[in-house]
C-alpha cells in the first residue's frame, strides 16, 4: 500500500478537526482558494488557522450574534485574549464603531458589517496570531450544547507547561522560568517580541527595524505595518551582503532598534553568518531577533548569538500538525534581559490549556521525529539536485551557506525537513503539481510530507501582478518555487512520487 493515498480537495491534514493543513491537490484549487472561488471554498472545512477562521470559532461567534440583538447587524471576532481584543478594536478605529465583547471568559470585538472592515480585522488577527483557539471554541460549544463531545485525542495528563519547557530547555539550557515564554502561536510570539524590543529601544531614539533576507509573510507584515513609520522599515535583500549591512549600521546604527533574521530563511533556506551578524548588532546596540522555525531550535544552537529567539512550536514539536503554539526565549546575558522579560510577558497571549496539553503529548517525540526526517532529507535533496527537470534546489546544506549552517547545527545531519526547488522548464509547475501524489497543503514540520507552491499560497498578490513579480525577481525568488517538507514516510516512496511527477 502506498504511503500517499489520494487526498481530496479540503481533506484535513491530519484527520482532526484541529488540523493546521488541508489538501489543495491541483493548481486550480490553489488559485480558487486564493481567489475565494465558491466552487473551491465549499470543499474546505478548515485551513491553516491564521488564514482560515476555524469553523468552531465561526460557529461560536455566530451563536453570540444570534443570541445578542445588539450584535445582529455587526461582525464579531473572537480573539485569543482580552489584550488582543482591545488591540483589534483600536486597530479598526472610530469609523468601524468597534465595540469590545466579553462572555464567560471569552473576548472579542465587533464592528459594523462592511467588506473592507472585515478584511482589515481578519488581516490584523492573521498577522499577529490573534484568533481564538479552535480547542477553546470547541470547549465552549460543548458547554453550550452545540457539540456533543470533544474530539478524542491524546493529551498530557500532568503539568503541560512544565513538560513543554523541560524539552525546550534541552535546546535552550541557559534559560530560566522567566526567560522562556510560551505563546498561543508563532506569530503571537514574534509580535510580542517586536513590541517588547520596540518599547525598550524607543526610549533611546531607536525606531528602525531591519529585515534580513526574505522572511515569512506575517513577519514581514509586522515589520512593515507596525514600525513607527515607513522610513523605519529597512529590507536588506541579500543575507550574505555583510558589507552592505555594515554600511547601513555605520550610517544608521544609533537609530536601529532591532534586526530580524530567520535561521535559515523561508523559503530560500539561507543561513547568514550569525557570528558576524551578532557581533555587528552588539557593537551598535541593536537587538538581534532570531527565528529558527524553518529547521527547528532542536537542531540549531542560536540563543548565544541572539538577544531573543522566537519560534513556532506548530512545526516539528507538534509534529502531528494539530496545534498552534510558539515561544520566546530571552538571552539572560543580553543587555536588556531584565526589561525584555517584563515586556514580553506583558505582550504575549498564552497557550490555551488544552492546546498546551496536546503539545506536551507530542513534544517528547521530537527527537525521534527529527531523526527520521533527517534520514529522509539528504537523499530527497540529492535526488532533486541530480534530476534534469529540476533547476535549483535549496536546503540547509546548500553550498552557499552550508558552513554558516553547520556552525550552528547540533549534529552534522540536523538539517530539518524543508527543501525548496524550481523546475527547469518554464510553465511546468501546473503539470508537475497536479500529477504529484504527495500530500499538498500549507504548513511544514509534520510527520506527514507536505508540498505546496509556496509563493502562490503566501504571496498570491505578488505572483499575479507585474509589480509583484518584479519584487520577487529583485529578491531572487521564482514565483513557481515549490516548498517541500519531508516527513517520516519511507524516503524511497517520497522519491518515487517526485520521480513519477517529474517524468
Amino acid at each position: 500500500m502506498s504511503a500517499f493515498p489520494p487526498l481530496p480537495l479540503g481533506q484535513r491534514i491530519p484527520a482532526s478537526p484541529h488540523a493546521v493543513s488541508c489538501s489543495l491537490p491541483t493548481m486550480r484549487d490553489v488559485r480558487g482558494y486564493e481567489e475565494k472561488d465558491p466552487a473551491v471554498l465549499r470543499h474546505l472545512t478548515s485551513g491553516y488557522p491564521r488564514f482560515v477562521v476555524h469553523p468552531f470559532v465561526r460557529e461560536l461567534a455566530q451563536h453570540f450574534v444570534d443570541a445578542t440583538p445588539a450584535l445582529a447587524p455587526r461582525t464579531l471576532w473572537l480573539t485569543s485574549s482580552a489584550r488582543t481584543a482591545d488591540a483589534l478594536a483600536a486597530h479598526l478605529g472610530a469609523a468601524a464603531e468597534a465595540q469590545r465583547f466579553s462572555s464567560n471568559g471569552l473576548h472579542g470585538a465587533s464592528h459594523v458589517t462592511a467588506p473592507k472592515l472585515f478584511a482589515r480585522a481578519k488581516t490584523f488577527l492573521q498577522n499577529i496570531g490573534g484568533f481564538l483557539s479552535s480547542r477553546e471554541a470547541e470547549d465552549h460549544l460543548v458547554r453550550l450544547g452545540r457539540r456533543p463531545a470533544l474530539h478524542p485525542e491524546e493529551i498530557f495528563a500532568g503539568d503541560a507547561a512544565a513538560e513543554v519547557r523541560r524539552h525546550l530547555r534541552r535546546a535552550l539550557p541557559t534559560t530560566t522560568a522567566t526567560d522562556l515564554w510560551l505563546a498561543s502561536s508563532g506569530m503571537s510570539a514574534i509580535y510580542a517580541t517586536f513590541r517588547a524590543v520596540t518599547a525598550v529601544q524607543a526610549a533611546r531614539g531607536r525606531t528602525i527595524w531591519v529585515q534580513l533576507g526574505w522572511l515569512y509573510l506575517d513577519t514581514i507584515a509586522i515589520l512593515k505595518k507596525f514600525s513607527a513609520s515607513p522610513a523605519d522599515y529597512v529590507y536588506v535583500r541579500d543575507v550574505f551582503d555583510r558589507e552592505g549591512l555594515e554600511r547601513i549600521f555605520a550610517q544608521h546604527g544609533h537609530r536601529i532598534a532591532g534586526l530580524v533574521a530567520e535561521v535559515p530563511t523561508n523559503p530560500l533556506i539561507q543561513t547568514p553568518d550569525l557570528i558576524a551578524l551578532s557581533s555587528l548588532c552588539r557593537d551598535h546596540g541593536v537587538r538581534l531577533v532570531l527565528d529558527p522555525t524553518t529547521a527547528s531550535v532542536f537542531n540549531l544552537d542560536v540563543l548565544p548569538h541572539a538577544d531573543l529567539v522566537t519560534s513556532s512550536l506548530t512545526k516539528y514539536a507538534a509534529s502531528e500538525g494539530d496545534v498552534l503554539a510558539g515561544f520566546v526565549a530571552i538571552n539572560p546575558a543580553g543587555p536588556d534581559a531584565a526589561e525584555l522579560r517584563q515586556r514580553v510577558a506583558a505582550a504575549l497571549d498564552p497557550v490555551y490549556p488544552r492546546d498546551l496539553a496536546r503539545l506536551a503529548a507530542q513534544i517528547g517525540r521530537v527527537d525521534d521525529v527529527l531523526e527520521r526526517i533527517h534520514a529522509n532529507a539528504a537523499p530527497v535533496a540529492a535526488f532533486l539536485e541530480q534530476h534534469p527537470a529540476v533547476k535549483n534546489v535549496f536546503w540547509a546544506l546548500h553550498p552557499a551557506s552550508r558552513e554558516n549552517y553547520r556552525r550552528l547545527a547540533r549534529a552534522p545531519n540536523a538539517t530539518g525537513g524543508m527543501i525548496t526547488f524550481t523546475l527547469r522548464k518554464i510553465g511546468a509547475l501546473e503539470n508537475f503539481y497536479d500529477r504529484l501524489r504527495l500530500p499538498k497543503g500549507p504548513s511544514f514540520g509534520m510527520t506527514t510530507t507536505l508540498i505546496c507552491p509556496f509563493m502562490y499560497l503566501a504571496h498570491y498578490d505578488l505572483v499575479t501582478t507585474p509589480g509583484g513579480l518584479a519584487e520577487l525577481a529583485a529578491s531572487q525568488l521564482d514565483p513557481d518555487l515549490l516548498r517541500l517538507c519531508v516527513g517520516t514516510e519511507p524516503a524511497e516512496e517520497i522519491i518515487a512520487a517526485l520521480a513519477e511527477a517529474l517524468g
